[in-house]
């Protein structure tokens, strides 16, 4: 779940998208698309092909802006979340869900 360091753009259904994440699961789908549309973005999923019923669904998630990077949105403050606070690199990759510690402090 690493902020990719390249702008990945390509096409979902003949939509021109810039991709957000690959192979991902429903929770994370969901929490991209809530936090993506929030803050004004058309995003497009689709589910991946699975190899049987026993392998859990996963999903591609891209918004049609194709200017659209999710580190520089981030790290620019862009982002925000559904109470108006500023998405840090933490808060997107959902390891917590306070936005106050900012990206260049550290607990060591």
């Amino acid at each position: 779940m690493a902020l990719p360091g390249k702008h990945q753009f390509g096409a979902i259904d003949e939509t021109r998208v810039t991709f957000i994440e690959k192979k991902i699961e429903e929770d994370r789908k969901d929490f991209l698309q809530t936090i993506l549309e929030y803050n004004g973005f058309e995003v497009i999923v689709k589910e991946e092909k699975r190899k049987s019923e026993e392998v859990p669904q996963l999903y591609t998630v891209g918004v049609t802006d194709m200017l659209f990077n999710p580190t520089v949105y981030i790290f620019q403050r862009r982002l925000k979340t559904l109470d108006d606070r500023m998405v840090t690199q933490d808060y997107w990759n959902q390891k917590t869900k306070e936005t106050t510690p900012q990206y260049w402090r550290s607990n060591f």
